[in-house]
């Protein structure tokens, strides 16, 4: 980070930089964001690291920000950018803002560098709204109703009027009706249109899809209409997937559809794809993390994943066929659900079968995760045998890895048959209440998630026998059976119902 802080400032000359957008610096702004598996504690002290090394070594002034932050003022990034670039030098003169690093003094590597802001911050969404004007003033205008800055106040509510002060001189602001939102007006050239550039620094007060409604309606209440909205940058997948099911409530739709049709949802929602293609696996923070995480079988279209199971690789087996057969039993449940969330005439009760159609979307997806999964335990206890046995030590770690992935592919087929008994609750529910026309679609999913319960059990009973570890292996085969037991149970319920309405 250092070395891009440094070519930018050999390459950018902010003495003859002008811009739209506030900044200071030829690398304006630096934060670190605890994106996964590190707290926020941690990652203020890489920040300030990072400050203190790119102010010693390189000598641009730093302003530590946000939680990496050592005054309170100096959180709020707008006071550390204040007067931008421009007034640079009249800010390093004052001592109440010196520096936290680097160089205080405004000489020509300062003047050609400027400063940078380096700090520690939750995600941050840069989002902007699109509006079927070219008046930035205008822009503005909607702009400040919408930031928790809100405007200056003036007399008679005039833009020419008086500023209200408080007894102090400092100046009274109406507050705009977001909060945690920083926003402004500008026209992008390039597309002919102004945006409203928003910076949504907590989306768990204000998430975007809050953001773009409020937006709309302020622009409306101006004469100006909401043409769509723009990403820049990444997005958090919980984002989009509460973006989505907020545009499907005030639809009255199921909210239990798949990943990827509520995605779509948010987007044309939120007109994300006007100014150019949205695609996913390059906006959501997520996707690019796993986008190097292989599931090979679910990845696999039918046809070759019937062929790879026919072919003579011993994998996939049984233990993963069982857990895409529950898979589909539970759709199929699904399905149902969604048919009667949509039935005519039974529009007050969408949000019943909405709500049992996203708990079968969850058990859907975690049994295809057991396809591929259930398959890699299967090859953990492979890499366990290949391993060497030429002398005692080898042969006690070798002995060791073998147990600890019998005992790996006991459990996967165990969670198998576990998913797909908690997962006909629902079918029942959808034989004795979904649409009656697709009574037949609950029964076939009952037998389904029977067979997946009954599969699993036997790949839980054919790695038990391999397991050392007797008292382990005998409390889950006496679980599985009571889970097999209950199942078969169930599953002749199930089909009564379904027998007695056909």
């Amino acid at each position: 980070m250092k070395l891009l802080i440094k070519k930018a400032s050999e390459l950018i000359d902010m003495s003859k930089h002008k811009g739209k957008h506030p900044r200071m610096g030829a690398t304006d702004v630096c934060p670190f964001v605890p994106v996964a598996n590190i707290s926020m504690e941690e990652t203020v002290k890489y920040a300030r690291k990072l400050a203190k090394r790119v102010g010693e070594e390189l000598e641009i002034p730093i302003y530590c920000y946000e939680e990496a932050s050592f005054e309170k003022e100096r959180k709020n990034l707008a006071y550390c950018r204040s007067g931008e670039y421009e007034k640079l030098s009249e800010k390093l003169a004052d001592i109440k803002m010196k520096p936290d690093f680097g160089s205080s003094k405004y000489n020509e590597k300062v003047e050609k560098s400027g400063a940078t802001a380096i700090g520690a911050r939750n995600f941050l969404v840069a989002y902007n709204i699109n509006l079927n004007t070219t008046s930035t003033r205008r822009a503005n205008a909607v702009a400040f109703d919408l930031r928790e800055a809100g405007r200056i106040k003036r007399e008679n509510d005039s833009i020419l009027g008086k500023i209200i002060r408080d007894e102090n001189g400092k100046a009274l602001r109406t507050q705009g009706i977001l909060k945690k939102t920083k926003a402004i007006g500008w026209f992008i050239e390039e597309y002919g249109i102004t945006q409203i550039s928003i910076n949504l620094t907590d989306i768990k007060v204000t998430p975007v899809h809050i953001a773009f409604d409020a937006a709309c309606k302020k622009a409306q209440e101006r004469g100006i209409r909401v043409t769509g909205s723009e990403l820049v940058g990444l997005i958090p997948l919980k984002a989009m997937m509460d973006a989505g099911k907020y545009f499907l409530q005030k639809q009255k739709r199921s909210l239990g559809i798949s990943e990827s049709e509520i995605i779509k949802i948010a987007v044309k929602s939120l007109g994300l794809d006007e100014l150019k293609e949205f695609k996913p696996e390059e906006k959501i923070i997520e996707y690019i993390l796993d986008k190097d995480k292989k599931n090979p079988l679910i990845s696999m279209n039918l046809e070759e994943f019937v062929n790879e199971t026919a072919s003579e690789s011993a994998a996939p087996g049984g233990g993963s066929i069982s857990a895409y057969i529950g898979s589909l039993g539970v759709a199929l449940g699904t399905m149902v659900a969604n048919l009667a969330s949509h039935k005519r005439g039974w529009d007050d009760k969408w949000e019943f079968y909405s709500k049992w159609a996203e708990n079968g979307q969850f058990y859907k997806n975690e049994l295809l995760k057991m396809v591929d999964e259930d398959t890699n335990a299967f090859n953990k206890i492979m890499d366990a045998f290949s391993l060497p046995k030429n002398t005692d030590e080898e042969k006690n770690v070798r002995n060791n890895e073998i147990q600890k992935a019998t005992k790996y592919a006991i459990e996967i087929p165990f969670k198998v048959m576990k998913l797909s008994y908690e997962a006909m609750e629902m079918i029942k529910v959808m034989a004795e209440m979904g649409n009656p026309n697709s009574v037949s679609d609950a029964g076939v999913g009952a037998l389904a998630m029977r067979s997946a319960v009954m599969g699993a059990f036997l790949n839980v009973k054919i790695n038990s026998s391999d397991l050392n570890d007797k008292d382990f292996a005998n409390k889950i085969l006496k679980e599985g059976k009571i889970i097999e037991e209950k199942t078969i149970n169930l599953e002749k319920e199930i089909l009564e119902i379904v027998n007695s309405k056909i």
